[in-house]
């Protein structure tokens, strides 16, 4: 990967701005690097079909990207409100010479899930991998300010949405297949101000080692990748705040989705053909144990 470049200068100093939930990739600024030029593919996941989660924007369009740069064919879910992010993501992935398929869909019931899976089975014609990487979160001062409403929409979304989806793909999926789950810094270093959100981290976390220790006999690996501060839709919607984000990193900045989606192409890869069970850090030098 010694070709790659990223863009790291542009957001070392964010200009502040907010958008409403859940946000718009063309609206920020500086636009992230998801690799549309960045990212060079090395054949790493020739052949193989993958099914994104939250993969419009962000860390899910980085990972459809280099998926795609890397051989993969992608479906894409996402919220029926991000459609235009999704339909760019799209486009990058067919630039890549990959098929894409979307798939609009609100994960927070077990049969939108069950639908999911059967959709990118069908449009896939199978699944080699599953990245769980929708999330949402919302900044709260304090825990009485979390709402029931709050509170159902941020487990539904990060935790039961994980468990349905997975139940559902699993029986799809065969000897070298691989899921990777998205975490957080916030499993282990949680903000006071995402006391809900870092819940649902710590128990990704967890689902991932004991998932990893059900599936192993079966030859599929499971792994996740906990993200530090990274630049994408989600900060400037749902937080008061962007102008420091990620400066409190040892590297001193937040990170590029692209940045992220590297540690899941090693992962759904054969290269990670003995990793399993692991929670892989992308921080920025915060810790993760």
């Amino acid at each position: 990967m010694g070709d790659m470049s990223f863009d790291t200068e542009s957001i070392k100093h964010l200009p502040e701005q907010t958008q409403e939930w859940p946000g718009w990739t063309e609206q920020l600024q500086p636009v992230p690097d998801h690799g549309e030029t960045s990212y060079v593919g090395r054949g790493r996941l020739e052949g193989k079909r993958a099914l994104i989660t939250g993969g419009d924007s962000g860390i899910g369009r980085a990972t459809a990207i280099a998926f795609a740069k890397e051989g993969a064919d992608v479906a894409i879910a996402y919220l029926p409100a991000e459609q235009e992010d999704a339909e760019e993501t799209k486009r990058q992935v067919e630039a890549a010479g990959r098929k894409a398929v979307l798939i609009a869909c609100d994960q927070r019931t077990e049969q939108a899930n069950i639908d999911l899976a059967q959709q990118a089975v069908e449009g896939l014609g199978g699944l080699d991998v599953l990245v769980n990487n929708a999330g949402y979160q919302m900044a709260q001062e304090s825990l009485a300010d979390i709402t029931d409403e709050q509170l159902r929409q941020t487990f539904e979304t990060n935790i039961f949405a994980m468990f349905n989806l997975t139940r559902a793909v699993l029986p799809h999926l065969k000897a070298g297949a691989s899921i990777i789950n998205c975490s957080s810094i916030q499993a282990f270093d949680p903000s006071e101000t995402l006391l809900d959100y870092a819940s649902t981290k710590a128990a990704i976390n967890n689902f991932t080692v004991n998932l990893a220790a059900q599936v192993g006999s079966d030859g599929i690996r499971v792994n996740a990748v906990a993200p530090g501060p990274i630049w994408t839709p989600l900060q400037p919607s749902t937080k008061p705040s962007v102008k420091d984000f990620g400066m409190d990193a040892p590297l001193g900045r937040p990170g590029q989705p692209i940045e992220v989606a590297t540690a899941f192409v090693y992962l759904a890869s054969d290269d990670a053909s003995y990793v399993s069970g692991t929670v892989l850090g992308v921080t920025g030098g915060k810790p993760v144990f």
